[in-house]
Formats: structure tokens, sequence, C-alpha cells
């Protein structure tokens, strides 16, 4: 019914005059029993009064009416609220902080219910008095339809990206034992910046084998449009059941399986720490250290010991067995407070004479002292290996060479490091022997397209021609590519002038085209051909006889200021070098989600986990876009 005859009906029989406010704003329909908000036109049950109405406006359109006013005259005002005069947010202003409450739940994780804490509503009101903070139910509808436009313009970026991409997996459980597939995107965009984006944190209700991880990683790529042949690598754990879905997608799609950096040296350092020796000294370090974090007395002895010997007042940390590096960190730090803490123990104040046995045996202090030694290398390519922000894969082969120079080059006098140091170097040459014998690979190939490494030194002579041959047929067939869109992009060009109806020029352009493009000669193909192959290898043969980069230089900086000379290998590079080296960006995906899903939030769906995840991690992209 039109908005004149509902108007007309409230002179009917049985429907009172229109004397609230409240119908201001909204159209009455007396035949269908509803009234349509004139602001947001949802449409409400009337039942003769204004109460609904007004409740909507309180909570959806707050500033457009005062509570109480459901009659022409104005109550009227104490002197507190003349005074006072907290005059209500227009709906622009309340529009800017709703959004605002949404990005702080975002961006600090905090859970929904907060809008909801006595404390928070209270800090609100004392902010701005005159805004009226929405419902739990409204900021979860707000989230969601964030969530909708940040994917939106996820999957748009992705598409418009020219260059093929990497991308990463791995499974977590939450505390509420829900399992979750963490996926995150990498390439590197047109001025060279490397792009790392969050795909999701997908909850799992089957079973996790290797043909249902894969059907879910084909689900995720499906869902953001991402052509099968635009990923390049998948990088993973050494996980028996995603390692064989990785197989899969490799046998399907073609893309390579790039086994965590960081998770491999995992096993490398687990299998070279299993020696009694290390164990036992690990242990009583381990047990000094928690001895510390319980007793306050002995903490604050220590506190005093360190000021008197002039020590740094560090803490000691304690670490967590599944973690090696954390083992690392609790023995360098026990290491350079070894006297403070010495003579804390020593004091009969802190240590009854029956405790004496806490403090480390001599011999233990050396294999800590040289276990941090032996660990240090370990730890900083681990550290240099979790980055996302710049090329990690590429230096993959020339840090496990510089692992086995420092591994074996390193000069032990107890037995458990000697011990240590035979297996280390077992364990980095069998569990790598893959990448540095069966050349060429996607790591290799990676390694040859930064410039640091274009030389290739830690390869033979012989795998180094292969290498460089590899390159060259990437390229070629890169190149093909290329010449074929630039075609096809000026035919089309031309084909739309040409078909345009006008003059008789039009139709011999047109018939110039069908002609060309059927009546091409195996000549001028053979030509075209030839020259591509002369353009490929020309570039290929300049870019080897190049000096290197040095070490601390940066390959993306490098190409964006070369791509114009290597053209071909500029675009290829941009394949190879954004593949990460470890699989720690979809593992941070999984801090992220434990803040998100705490105790406090167990109950949190597993859909608004994914939501919240996926708008935390792709905050700062999100803001450049």
């Amino acid at each position: 019914m039109a908005e004149g005859a509902a108007d007309t009906m409230t002179s009917e029989k049985g429907v009172r005059p229109k004397s609230s406010k409240a119908w201001e704003h909204f159209n009455l329909n007396a035949a269908k029993k509803v009234v349509t908000c004139k602001l947001c036109k949802t449409e409400l049950a009337w039942h003769g009064s204004t109460t609904t109405m007004n409740e909507h406006m309180k909570r959806k359109h707050v500033g457009f009416t005062e509570d109480g006013e459901t009659s022409g005259r104005k109550k009227q005002r104490t002197m507190t609220e003349f005074v006072q005069q907290n005059r209500p947010c227009t709906p622009q202003q309340s529009a800017i902080i709703t959004d605002s409450v949404v990005k702080m739940l975002v961006t600090d994780m905090r859970p929904l219910s907060m809008v909801e804490d006595r404390g928070f509503r209270s800090m609100i009101s004392v902010l701005n008095p005159g805004y009226t903070l929405p419902s739990r139910t409204h900021f979860t509808k707000l989230v969601e339809r964030k969530y909708q436009e940040a994917f939106q313009n996820v999957k748009d970026a992705i598409s418009a990206n020219e260059s093929r991409i990497a991308i990463t997996a791995d499974i977590w459980t939450s505390i509420a034992t829900e399992a979750f597939l963490g996926i995150t995107c990498h390439y590197i965009a047109e001025d060279w910046k490397m792009i790392s984006i969050c795909l999701t944190t997908m909850p799992l209700e089957d079973r996790h084998t290797a043909a249902n991880i894969a059907e879910w990683l084909e689900e995720v790529t499906e869902k953001f449009e991402i052509p099968a042949q635009k990923i390049i690598a998948i990088v993973h754990d050494n996980g028996a059941n995603i390692v064989a879905a990785a197989k899969i997608l490799m046998d399907t799609h073609g893309w390579a399986s790039i086994r965590c950096t960081g998770h491999t040296l995992q096993l490398v350092i687990s299998a070279a720490l299993k020696n009694s020796g290390i164990e036992r000294a690990v242990s009583a370090a381990r047990g000094l250290v928690e001895h510390f974090k319980k007793s306050e007395l002995a903490s604050s002895k220590l506190k005093e010991k360190q000021k008197q010997m002039g020590t740094s007042d560090h803490k000691l940390l304690q670490d967590v067995s599944r973690r090696w590096n954390s083992t690392y960190y609790m023995i360098e730090r026990l290491i350079e407070q070894r006297w403070p803490v010495t003579a804390t123990l020593s004091d009969p104040s802190v240590t009854q004479r029956g405790k004496h046995y806490l403090d480390l045996k001599p011999d233990q202090w050396s294999i800590l002292e040289e276990l941090s030694t032996a660990l240090k290398p370990f730890e900083c390519c681990t550290v240099f290996m979790s980055g996302q922000e710049y090329v990690t894969l590429s230096s993959v082969p020339a840090l496990v060479k510089g692992l086995l120079r420092s591994n074996e080059g390193a000069s032990f006098e107890t037995s458990p490091l000697k011990s240590f140091q035979a297996t280390a170097t077992d364990q980095l040459q069998s569990r790598w022997k893959g990448i540095l014998e069966d050349v060429p690979n996607t790591v290799i190939l990676s390694s040859a397209l930064d410039p640091r490494f274009r030389r290739q030194k830690f390869l033979s002579p012989e795998q180094i021609i292969n290498v460089q041959a590899k390159v060259q047929t990437e390229a070629l067939a890169l190149k093909r590519e290329m010449v074929v869109q630039q075609q096809m992009t000026t035919t089309s060009s031309v084909t739309r002038d040409a078909a345009e109806p006008s003059t008789s020029t039009a139709s011999h352009s047109l018939l110039g085209i069908l002609l060309e493009s059927g009546g091409s000669s195996e000549e001028e193909e053979g030509q075209l051909e030839e020259d591509i192959h002369t353009q490929v290898r020309n570039e290929v043969q300049a870019y080897f006889a190049e000096k290197p980069l040095p070490k601390e230089g940066n390959p993306l900086n490098w190409w964006k200021g070369n791509q114009d000379k290597y053209p071909t290998l500029a675009k290829l590079a941009k394949s190879f070098l954004c593949i990460p080296g470890t699989s720690t960006p979809s593992e941070r995906l999984f801090s992220a989600a434990g803040n998100i899903v705490c105790k406090k939030r167990a109950s949190l769906s597993p859909e608004h986990v994914n939501m919240l995840t996926f708008l935390h991690s792709n905050t700062k992209f999100l803001e450049q876009l």
C-alpha cells in the first residue's frame, strides 16, 4: 500500500491518532498490520501501540528519539540535565563509534561479549554519554558483514595478481577440542613487496586423512576462485597425513611439496639431544629454574646477588620440552646468570642444608656451555627462516651447507656434545639429501633466481649446468605464454575496433586479422620461436654472468631495479621467490585463534573463529588496499 494510503488508515475507526514522535520515522500499513522504518526499511508487527517502534529506534537509530518521548510535549528538564546538556549522537557519529568498537574487538582479539560487560559500558558512557552501545547480537552481525567485505577484497586482490602464489597449511586443535585447518597464501606484488594473506582457519569435522586434507585445500582455493595452475607450491610440516595430501595435490595439479624448514630442524635437534648426558644436564637445569620460579625467597635473593655482582637483572627462563629453541633460551640465560644463581643457592638463608643438590655439577655446567654454543647456529637459522616479509626458501641450501660446516668445524671436549655433533651432521645430511642431490628442484630453482645465490656454490659444476638449463626451460615456457597473451590482447583490441559498424576500412581490418590468424606460414612461426629462444637464452646467460648480490642485500629490491633488463626472468622469479621456507605463517594463525578461542570464549562457533581470525590476521593487508 502506498504511503498516502497508509496515512489515511490512521484516521479509520480503531486506529489511534499519530501523536507519538515515533510516527515521524515509520509508515503504517494497517491492512497488513505492519509498520516500516523510514530509515532502514525494517518491517515490524503493529498491535496498536508505538512501544515496538520506540524500542527499534533506541537500539538501531540512536539519536533520533529521546527516552520517554511518547507524546508531542517534552518532559521538563531537571537542572542537572540542563547544565550537562548531553546531546544524543547523530547517526553518523554513532556509526563511527560503533565501527571503532568493532575494529578494537578484531585488532585486540577481545571477546564479543565485552560489549555487555558493565565496566566497558560504563567507560563508553563516560567517554560519550550521548552514545548508546548496541547489543552483542548487533556487533556479531557487524563482524559477519565486515568479514564478507574483507573476503571479497582479498579475493579481488588475489585475482588481480598476475604472478603465481604459494600456500602454507597446518592443523591445530583448540581449547574446546575443535580441529582447524589454517591456510595462508603468499605472492609478490607489482611493487615487489611480499604479500601474506590468511585464507581460512577452517573447522574440521571429518578424519584428518590425506584424501580429506587434499580435498579441503582444494575447497578453499575454489572458494577464493584461485585457479589450480596459479599455485606453485604448498609448504607443510612433516606429518605423514599432510605429506601424503601434498603428494596427492602434486600428482593432480603439479603443486610442489615443500617441507617446513623449521619443523625439519626441530626433528634434527630432537634427535641430536637424545643423549643421556645431555638429557641429565638439561633436566637438572630445568629443575633449577623451576625452583627459582616457585620460591619467592630465592627469586628475591637472586635479584640482590645480581645487583652485588653487576649482572643484568634478567629473570630465568623456563623451557617447553617440545620446543628445542626454548631449551636453548633457558640454557643461555642460566649460563648468563650462573654466578648470581650459585651465590644464591650457597646462601644458608635461602637453601636448606639438605637441598644443595639443586646446584649443577661442574661437568653439567660444561655440557650446558658447549650445548649453548652448538645450538646457537641452529637458533639463528630458525629465527631467520620464520620471517614472512622477505625471501626465505632460496636461502635453504646455503643455510644447510652453513650449518654442516659450523657443526663439523666446532671443537667440543665433552663426549655428550661430540655425540650431538655426529648425530646433527647425520640428520642434516639425510633430511636434506633430496634437495641437495636431486637437482634441479623447486628449492634449488628458487635459490638460482635469488641474485645472492645465483652462482650456486653449494652445487657441483655439473649440477649448476643442469640448474641453469632448467631455468632456461622454465623461462622459455613463460615467454611463450607472455607472447600468446600479448597477441590475444592485441587481436582482441583490434577486433573490437574492426567490429564497429562503420566504413569499409573496418571490414578490411577484420579481414586482415582473419587471414593473418589462419594463414601464418611455418616460416613465420619458426622465426618467432627462434627469436624467443634467442631472447631467453641471452637473458639467462647475462643474468648468471652477473656478480652475485651481497648476502645482506634484498633480492626483491634487486629484481625491482632490474625487471626491465630481465623481463622474463623477473616474472619467473616472482613465482619461485614467493614460496616461504617454513609453514610458520599458518602456525601464526593459531596464535591468533588461540587468543580468540580462550576459556572465556570456548563456546564461540567455529565459523566465528574463522571470521575473527581472518579479520585480525589480514588487518594490515586490508588497510593497505
